[in-house]
């Protein structure tokens, strides 16, 4: 089997780059980095701009999947996020067609259903409503496998991550998903023999959890951590909260409350933790 990873550089690319290496003939890892340091046994590096087809087309040929996590992370103007986070899925989508890619796993995210009360307890058939151009971008891709399934039967399966990163506040005991159950929900949504279209929440079995994951029970994904063993120390830390506050009540977190445009990031304090080979 031949896998390619883009985003490898990135730090969620970093913890599934050795794992997706191990379980394939050939991974093809791909990024606009100009390199991603020592690579696995099996594992190739090819820099290549997601938003460019003629560079993005020759990654995928011969491949039987492609795990998609590459994008700009963040909320920026939307002119920023067109190439990479809308034309960059277009392209992937598009590519995997002409090459007779079986399957895209994309790493979407809560921001395509941010604005929805965490008190909905929503879940993978919510409706879209993004709170940023970056979840806007999200909802598109999802749009866009759906389409690729229905009308050229593309398998894909979207993985509405929450909060992929150390637990540093309140929020996060209920969205955490930890880098052993990314691994996890990853390799379930390659392994798993069919798929269709598929959504599911990259979450870890946190005790706060503030979404329903039990339509995508079909993927085997059984998560293990859960953020409760955080919670002591973080609530005390924490403030009251402000009922008022979309960034506080709302599924996106602070991307709810910025301005379209603004980075949500800057008002997190996300360690980057990325793994080094």
């Amino acid at each position: 089997m031949k896998l390619v990873l883009t985003g490898a550089a990135g730090r969620l690319g970093s913890y599934l780059r050795e794992p997706l290496a191990a379980m394939c003939d050939e991974l093809v890892s791909t990024d606009i980095a100009d390199d991603i340091g020592k690579l696995y046994a099996g594992e190739s590096y090819i820099r290549a701009d997601l938003a460019d087809m003629k560079q993005i087309a020759p990654v995928l040929e011969g491949a039987d999947m492609v795990i998609h996590f590459g994008a700009i992370v963040d909320e920026k103007p939307f002119e920023e996020l067109l190439g990479p986070n809308f034309v960059g899925s277009y392209n992937i989508w598009e590519a995997g067609y002409q090459a007779g890619v079986k399957r895209i796993v994309y790493a979407s995210s809560i921001h395509a259903v941010g604005m929805h009360l965490k008190s909905d307890f929503i879940g993978t058939d919510a409706e879209h409503r993004p709170d940023t151009f970056y979840g806007l971008a999200k909802c598109f891709t999802e749009d866009l496998g759906r389409m690729y399934w229905d009308k050229r039967g593309l398998e894909s399966v979207h993985l509405r991550i929450l909060s992929c990163a150390q637990v540093t506040n309140a929020r996060a005991l209920g969205s955490w998903l930890s880098y052993d159950d990314l691994i996890q929900l990853v390799t379930r949504a390659i392994d798993t023999p069919s798929v269709g279209f598929g959504i599911v929440y990259g979450v870890s079995n946190n005790d706060r959890a503030p979404v329903d994951n039990v339509k995508a029970s079909f993927l085997g994904y059984r998560p293990k951590d859960n953020a409760e063993q955080f919670a002591e120390k973080i609530l005390a830390e924490e403030g009251p909260v402000d009922l008022k506050d979309p960034g506080q009540m709302c599924h996106g977190g602070p991307f709810s409350s910025v301005d379209l445009g603004q980075s949500g990031l800057a008002q997190m304090n996300i360690v980057n933790d990325r793994k080094e080979t």
